[in-house]
């Protein structure tokens, strides 16, 4: 089972202005971070050393600093084919790799139909999650609530995929996402920062909506059955990974918390104390780690 092939994107995938409804901060450009080392294949014996008058000192004090610069720009360009930062080439084919999956790769390898999620419960226990139900791709119309759907605009929509998973109890559903992009490199670091400084990741009128498949355990999950969520910006593919997680007897939420709250010690409401934010935090982990996987695979040379 796979996708189908491509059709019109969503969205043009042009970087607008954010809307003024979400209070964001002007984004600021950002630029990828090298971290210089010594540099190699220097020692006493090739430093410039005081001979004869001045002006031959102040030559060689100059072309040992020509040197030394190449030297430097060398090890930060062999550094980002290493690190796999956004210069290299690597990465780059890595990124292109990973934004084409959505038609290439079987959706039993992005959302497998069972997935283990070892120590990824409440206090370390083990999860087992099955899938019941996977959405047939599309774009992003109606598939996210408006406020959020303003915040993604900016990366644009070029396929959204979708499936659902209950747990071994079948108590908990929990809808894992992967929005395909048609943002750069640059586009997705600026919005990952962006969601990172305004909190955007933790405001509950930005949750995803969750895919409520008909005869399954997830038929009652919808936008009033929310209880927890997780949403990452990834920077090295064109990626934004989510999940939404809520009880299977269609209950309603009146407090929901973002996996990060309703994971953390000492919390007491009802989404935090039934271990939901564990099981979406720990779904998009396993798919985003998959998708990762993946996308290395296919930028593979062979030997």
């Amino acid at each position: 089972m796979s996708y189908g092939e491509a059709r019109p994107p969503g969205s043009t995938g042009a970087v607008t202005p954010p809307d003024p409804s979400l209070a964001w901060s002007a984004p600021t450009a950002a630029r990828p971070v090298v971290s210089f080392g010594v540099p190699e294949g220097y020692d006493e014996q090739a430093r410039p050393r005081p001979l004869g008058a001045p002006r031959r000192s102040r030559t060689a004090a100059a072309a040992v600093c020509l040197v030394l610069g190449l030297g430097l720009i060398g090890g930060a360009v062999t550094g980002s084919w290493l690190v796999g930062e956004p210069g290299g080439g690597g990465a780059r084919e890595a990124y292109e790799a990973a934004g084409g999956l959505w038609h290439s790769v079987p959706v039993d390898q992005l959302f497998p139909p069972t997935v283990n999620g070892r120590g990824a419960g409440p206090g370390g226990a083990d999860r087992t999650w099955t899938r019941i139900a996977v959405a047939p791709d599309s774009g992003c119309q109606g598939a996210f609530d408006p406020l959020l759907r303003k915040a993604l605009d900016p990366a644009g929509c070029r396929r959204l995929l979708r499936a659902t998973y209950t747990d071994a109890t079948q108590s908990h559903v929990t809808t894992v996402g992967l929005l395909f992009t048609d943002a750069d490199a640059a586009a997705m670091t600026s919005l990952a920062a962006r969601f990172r400084k305004d909190g955007l990741d933790r405001r509950t009128d930005l949750m995803p909506l969750p895919y409520a498949a008909p005869d399954t355990p997830a038929a009652r999950f919808g936008a009033e059955q929310r209880a927890s969520w997780e949403i990452s910006v990834l920077t090295d593919a064109p990626v934004v990974v989510f999940a939404v997680s809520g009880w299977a007897d269609g209950r309603t939420v009146d407090e929901p918390l973002p996996a990060e709250e309703a994971m953390k010690t000492g919390t007491t409401a009802a989404p935090a104390q039934a271990g939901l934010g564990h099981e979406a935090r720990g779904l998009a982990d396993r798919v985003e780690r998959s998708l990762r996987k993946t996308a290395g695979r296919a930028t593979e040379q062979p030997s």
